[in-house]
């Protein structure tokens, strides 16, 4: 049986990503001899596929309440000591032409490509070495404190580990439970972990119902407790999609039912008050088909209620009418799952790493970045935002 051979270096990173990437380019910048190991193909496939291949990169508006985590302060040191203006003057520096879309959003103009060429030519010109198509099936630490990894070709042996193996949303994207594996062996707490920035699915009584009505999209106000997110809501065959139900679906657990407003921008009492003292000339479907789809009114209320002449609506039928369609109650059966979450909720406990190098507490010289974290951010370039700062942050440190 032949010997495997030992590679000696600094800092290991486990994850091609976009916070690994982020965290070997720092540290090769301190002189650090940095390795990037990543089981799949290729490196940073979330960032060629984000954004319908335009990466939505960051957002120029990056605060802690954009993220979700059970240590909601946790975010804070990093986001502020590498802003969405850091990554923007790398961005610039390259030369990469981009564009805003709603709500500070930014996308390539071009290509995700910009992105990820972006950072493998910084790995590069800062000496990291990225090994592809490789499995680490065993880590452990050594007396000495020194970390050994063991593949099927060669074993790694390092001071600094770094984890950045992403989390469970898309497997087809090489999504793997491998850092929360790791966090267990070394006795580091977890956040249960379940699909964020997922499309809800119906019930079966709605399924039935509203299921026809899928390719509509309608701007709508979306609630949930004290949080709402006012985007477009897009019905499907198995469910509930588009921006504002990808939002909420971070929030929204089992059992739990959201509120819609249809016409977000409306005071549809007063609206509808108001075209029955000026005896409006049609009936409520009518008047109600000019903002919204006929379809759409039609499996949402009642064709009596569709049916009455505006000019005779009782002020009973007015309101029954502005709570189906601004205060509209739903419990969804569910989400659609890691199979098309953007990404997972929960993961490592924040409060088990240092906000300010995120390292853990416990284990000197293990470190946790990107998505295993338990921090998750909005739909709108927030999770990659999360991504380039605790990478750059475990940079400093590793």
């Amino acid at each position: 049986m032949t010997k495997k051979n030992t590679v000696q270096t600094d800092v290991v990173i486990i994850g091609a990503g976009a916070s690994g990437l982020m965290c070997a380019i720092e540290a090769g910048k301190r002189g650090r001899q940095v390795i990037v190991i990543d089981h799949s193909n290729k490196a940073g496939k979330k960032i060629l596929m984000s954004g319908g291949g335009r990466c939505n990169f960051t957002n120029y508006q990056v605060e802690a309440e954009n993220f979700l985590s059970e240590n909601p302060h946790f975010c804070k040191s990093a986001l502020s000591r590498y802003t969405q203006w850091d990554f923007l003057d790398l961005v610039n520096r390259y030369r990469i032409p981009y564009h805003e879309r709603d709500h500070g959003q930014l996308f390539c103009n071009d290509s995700a490509k910009d992105i990820l060429n972006m950072l493998l030519n910084e790995c590069a010109d800062h000496q990291v070495e990225i090994i592809l198509n490789t499995q680490i099936s065993n880590i452990q630490q050594l007396d000495d404190k020194d970390f050994l990894l063991t593949s099927g070709n060669e074993n790694y042996r390092c001071q600094s580990l770094v984890i950045a193996s992403g989390g469970l949303s898309i497997p087809k994207m090489s999504a793997s439970p491998f850092g929360y594996r790791i966090a267990e062996q070394f006795n580091i707490p977890l956040v249960p972990t379940r699909a964020g920035l997922a499309p809800l699915t119906w019930q079966d009584t709605d399924k039935t119902r509203f299921s026809p009505l899928s390719g509509i999209a309608i701007h709508c106000r979306v609630s949930l407790d004290n949080i709402s997110f006012t985007e477009n809501v897009l019905f499907t065959h198995r469910g509930l999609s588009g921006p504002a139900i990808l939002q909420i679906s971070s929030y929204w657990r089992p059992g739990q039912t959201i509120q819609i407003d249809f016409l977000p921008d409306a005071d549809l009492i007063e609206e509808l008050t108001e075209h029955r003292r000026l005896k409006y000339a049609g009936t409520n479907k009518n008047l109600l088909a000019k903002q919204l789809p006929k379809r759409f009114l039609e499996s949402l209320l009642s064709q009596s209620l569709l049916d009455i002449p505006v000019t005779n609506c009782s002020d009973k039928q007015i309101k029954a009418i502005a709570h189906q369609l601004q205060q509209w109650s739903i419990m969804p059966n569910g989400t659609e799952g890691y199979r098309t979450a953007e990404v997972t909720v929960g993961g490592i406990n924040c409060n088990a790493l240092s906000s300010k190098t995120m390292e853990s507490k416990a284990i000197n010289g293990l470190y946790f970045i990107g998505e295993v974290v338990d921090v998750t951010g909005w739909l709108g370039g927030y999770n990659f935002q999360w991504a380039w700062s605790s990478g750059w942050c475990a940079g400093q440190y590793v």
